[in-house]
């Protein structure tokens, strides 16, 4: 993979849409599996361009920022390509957010963001209510959209989405017949290059909260012709987005890949098992990536094996370790199957492991870099910023990564991207390992301490400040541990202040106030709690009695049981 090969392509997302609508213009470029819509490259790039000029009637320049909490409908994928059109920063937030943590969120942005969208009525949750909190509380924000039916209820000052759409198209039709009208968007539109922010993905970071990660035109369409390398994507394929927006795994992998290619992508609004099975067999889906956690909870249904697969061409996983039972699964559902290493700072999947590698091989290694996007293993980060020095075959380091790929850094955070990124342009990645001498990556640890519960990134002092909050507690550690479902689960141990009552049904209660992927799977309550000698959470003795208390729990039909 070299700069020759990667120049034969657009860099930037809008420029890619642009080539198919132009090449393949009756081609579908989108199925969406809810509804059953499919789109051709002709529309879909009409689409975006009509939505790009709407937003720039509404004020949005190069450099803002839009924040959705949207699953993946149709409009907001226009949505999300047409601020790209316009070098808006798209930021598509995590649907189970609480309105908390979405306004920590907006607040981290605050300096650019103009607009924030949500759901209406659903028959999961009325998310209208979250975007009348957000419209009372948020109150710099200059507009607050609902995406929902014309029939659902719209609080004041709250803007229907159908409403924007439809003057969207008419004001869109209205400049093609007058082009004159249209010099200063599409001057705009000019201003943004392939180094430009597009989107913004929110990434667990060392602070053990969320932090705004920016990534570039680039950076995706490098990251989209080095996956579609790896995993031999075509323009005949028809891949599988079943991941969120909120996720490099649904967005810059499974979307934006497959777009990248002249593929075809098959669409559900949100993640579900049997309708994800469902999808590949009516389809035909010739290639899918998930995280473990979902294989499992397909493989888990009753009717797994009436699904017809065999159009499946490859599978790929990624976010978790697996054993050697997942992957030998994993070959019977897909000819094809690897993994690898992906990070939102390098906009995706950064290592490869080998088409034709055995279950051996893909339990051994993360793969492969690409020349473009160099691997390399280092000392630490040198006290003047620069990187440290790359070290030799087989000794342990950190991770780092260099070259298009990279992302700019985090909004509005100097200092954690100069933490993240070196000055002469080397990215560490938080996580340790080696190359052997086949230049194969291997995973020896992670310097992050993080949990990944379904490949979500948890940070135990974010769920341990939460539980704190409650009164009675006095000590809480919070640790993770192997799951069957989730891949990693998440254990709370917590001690009670003296004279204090306090059940587990209630920590529960107080737990649904944060994301769900983030609560606790198991809480034990502990008399003593274990302190290290700087009388901080000796988190050693908690992992050495977790399977003792995983097991119990087992036994009584809790944590990972059928």
């Amino acid at each position: 993979m070299s700069w020759e090969e990667f120049n034969k392509y657009p860099h930037t997302i809008c420029g890619v849409i642009e080539k198919w609508a132009e090449e393949t213009p009756d081609k579908i470029a989108l199925i969406i599996y809810d509804t059953e819509k499919q789109v051709i490259y002709k529309d879909f790039n009409n689409n975006i361009k009509a939505m790009a000029l709407k937003l720039y009637n509404m004020g949005f320049r190069k450099g803002d920022i839009l924040v959705t909490s949207l699953p993946f409908l149709y409009e907001h994928i226009v949505l999300g390509y047409a601020c790209a059109k316009l070098g808006v920063m798209w930021t598509p937030l995590d649907l189970r957010l609480k309105p908390a943590e979405i306004m920590r969120s907006l607040e981290l942005l605050k300096e650019k963001a103009k607009m924030y969208c949500h759901l209406g009525k659903t028959s999961a949750a009325n998310f209208g209510m979250i975007g009348a909190a957000i419209k009372k509380e948020v109150t710099w924000l200059k507009y607050v959209v609902q995406f929902s039916t014309p029939e659902d209820k719209y609080r004041n000052g709250i803007i229907p989405a159908f409403q924007i759409a439809e003057e969207a198209k008419n004001e869109f039709l209205e400049a093609i017949k007058n082009p004159d009208t249209m010099k200063d968007f599409l001057e705009e539109c000019s201003k943004v290059d392939d180094k430009d922010p597009i989107l913004i993905i929110f990434t667990t970071g060392s602070t053990g909260f969320p932090k705004p990660a920016m990534i570039t035109n680039v950076g995706i369409t490098c990251q989209n012709l080095c996956l579609a390398k790896g995993i031999h994507v075509e323009d005949d394929d028809l891949m599988l987005v079943n991941l969120p927006p909120s996720h490099v795994g649904g967005t810059t992998e499974q979307l934006m890949t497959t777009l990248f290619k002249g593929g075809t992508c098959v669409v559900l609004h949100i993640f579900n098992p049997a309708n994800t099975l469902d999808a590949i067999q009516k389809y035909k889906v010739t290639v899918f990536g998930q995280i473990p956690a979902l294989f499992v909870m397909e493989w888990r249904l009753p009717n797994y094996n009436n699904y017809d697969l065999s159009s499946l061409k490859y599978a790929i996983y990624g976010g978790q370790s697996v054993d050697r039972p997942f992957l030998e699964k994993l070959s019977s559902m897909a000819p094809k199957f690897g993994s690898g290493l992906g990070l939102t700072e390098v906009s995706g999947f950064c290592s490869y492991t080998p088409l034709d590698g055995t279950v051996d091989d893909i339990l051994e290694s993360l793969g492969h870099d690409y020349p473009i996007t160099p691997l390399t293993i280092r000392s630490p980060m040198k006290e003047d910023g620069t990187a440290g020095e790359e070290l030799v075959t087989g000794e342990i380091g950190e991770i780092c990564y260099s070259g298009p790929q990279l992302f700019t850094g985090y909004f509005n955070n100097e200092v954690a991207t100069r933490n993240t990124i070196s000055v002469d342009g080397i990215l560490y990645t938080g996580d340790m390992g080696f190359k052997d001498n086949k230049n194969w990556l291997h995973l020896a640890g992670r310097r992050k301490f993080l949990i990944k519960p379904k490949g979500y990134q948890v940070f135990p002092p974010e769920v341990e400040g939460f539980i704190g909050d409650l009164p009675q507690v006095e000590f809480v550690g919070v640790v993770g541990a192997k799951h069957e479902v989730f891949s990693e689960g998440i254990v709370a141990y917590i001690k009670l202040k003296e004279g204090e009552k306090l059940t587990e049904k209630q920590v529960i209660e107080h737990c649904k106030g944060m994301a769900a992927f983030k609560r606790p799977s198991l809480i034990i309550f502990l008399d003593e709690f274990p302190l290290n000698r700087v009388a901080k959470t000796d988190y050693v003795t908690l992992s050495e009695r977790i399977q003792a208390d995983i097991d119990n729990a087992r036994v009584n039909g809790g944590w990972d049981s059928p």
